[in-house]
Formats: structure tokens, sequence, C-alpha cells
């Protein structure tokens, strides 16, 4: 009992500490999209947050289908191939679009533009695809 306690506090640790890293490498992305975008800063505290937010249910979500698959060691072809996957990749990407939409401010205080919101989504998705593929994950 112990040890399940253990392992299943240790992959929470894990869990939030992975997610946290790669939403830092989200939150830098993006911040420079939408500071393009929106033709001004917007706040890196709340575009951090939000992709923080985005990454942890990235990971809950993909790990689920990952888990129902039954490929959660590599190689990941098989993952890669699923259909759900797909679907789940999709929720994902809508999930991402409206957390910085409605979390994240302009310099003006008002939202920023869901088309903005899309286009951050869209570029560190195709980033984070590129960055996947050449190390070699499939």
């Amino acid at each position: 009992m112990t040890a399940t306690l253990l392992t299943l506090l240790s992959s929470l640790v894990w869990w939030v500490l992975y997610s946290s890293i790669g939403a830092l490498f989200c939150a830098l992305i993006a911040w420079v999209v939408l500071r393009w975008c929106e033709q001004g800063p917007p706040v890196f505290n709340r575009v951090y947050m939000a992709c923080l937010l985005w990454t942890l249910l990235g990971v809950l979500m993909v790990a689920g289908v990952a888990i129902h698959v039954g490929n959660v060691r590599p190689p990941y072809g098989e993952l890669l191939h699923s259909s759900l996957l797909r679907l789940v990749l999709v929720i994902d990407m809508l999930v991402g679009v409206v957390l910085l939409w409605r979390l994240i401010p302009r310099f003006d205080q008002r939202r920023i533009r869901p088309a903005s919101a899309c286009l951050a989504v869209a570029i560190v998705m195709a980033i984070v695809f590129g960055v996947a593929t050449s190390v070699g994950v499939t």
C-alpha cells in the first residue's frame, strides 16, 4: 500500500515537473507569436499559465490514449497511427486555443483575438511535432 502511494505521488510530481518544463518552451514560442500578432507584448506570466494548463491536460490526454492503445514504451509508431490519438490531439489544440484566448490579456488589458490564439497553438504544435519526429520518437 505504501509503495503504491509513493509511486502515485512520484508520478504526480514528475507529471507536473515535465509539464512545466514543456510549458516553458511552449510559452516562449506562443509569447513571440502573440507579440507579433497583437503588435504588443502580452503578459508572459499569463501566457505561461495558459501553456502550463494546456500542457498538463495534454499530457493526461495523450497518456490516457497511450494506455488505452497499450503502447506506453518506445517505439511509438502504433500510437502515432492511432485515430484516437489524432482525435485527442485535435481536442488538445482546441483546449489550447480556448485557454490562450481566455487567459491572456493584451497590453491594453483586452483579450487577445481568437485568431491569434489559433495561430500560436498551430505554430507551437508544428514545432513540437517537428522536434518529436526529428528526435526519433517514431
